[in-house]
């Protein structure tokens, strides 16, 4: 039977999850430029590196197939802030969305940020992305501060909104 589980990353995930980023990105979800299609000769280019290795993801799978991920990690490098996880990217493929795997990934998120000691959790959010900001209040975050008018985004400026909630 199938259903919606979230697991560890594993360097073999790097392809699928690669694919998804491609697949679903969108001004609306990211002020970055949309990353490049995979060349003919290299089916995708790689997903994780050292900055983001697969011990800082966590995947969803829907009816067993990687269906997306979350990264989590410090904010800074700075030990006066060792307490604070942040989720520093999220991404669920159009298939799977409406089956609860953002909302299972952010829960996964954190209990493993509590597991590691953290007594908080924070996020960035694009102001206009309001599905996301939807889903981030009803697990608990609230908005703790906006930067206005912070990204240039199809010639319009957009609010980066800052939001976190205690573990």
């Amino acid at each position: 039977m199938g259903g919606v589980a979230v697991r560890p990353a594993r360097w073999a995930d790097g392809e699928a999850l690669a694919a998804i980023d491609r697949r679903v990105w969108s001004p609306v979800h990211s002020p970055a430029p949309a990353p490049e299609p995979a060349p003919s000769t290299d089916p995708a280019r790689p997903f994780f590196d050292e900055q983001g290795p697969p011990a800082q993801h966590l995947v969803v799978e829907v009816d067993g197939r990687v269906a997306g991920y979350i990264r989590l990690g410090p904010p800074t490098p700075l030990a006066s802030n060792a307490h604070v996880r942040q989720i520093l990217g999220l991404a669920v493929d159009d298939g799977a969305r409406g089956r609860g795997a953002a909302r299972a990934l952010l829960r996964a998120a954190c209990a493993q940020a509590r597991a590691e000691g953290a007594t908080r959790i924070t996020l960035r959010v694009l102001g206009h992305n309001d599905a996301a900001r939807k889903l981030y209040a009803s697990e608990g975050f609230a908005v703790e501060g906006v930067l206005p008018g912070e990204f240039l985004l199809a010639g319009a400026y957009v609010d980066d909104v800052l939001m976190g909630r205690g573990l």
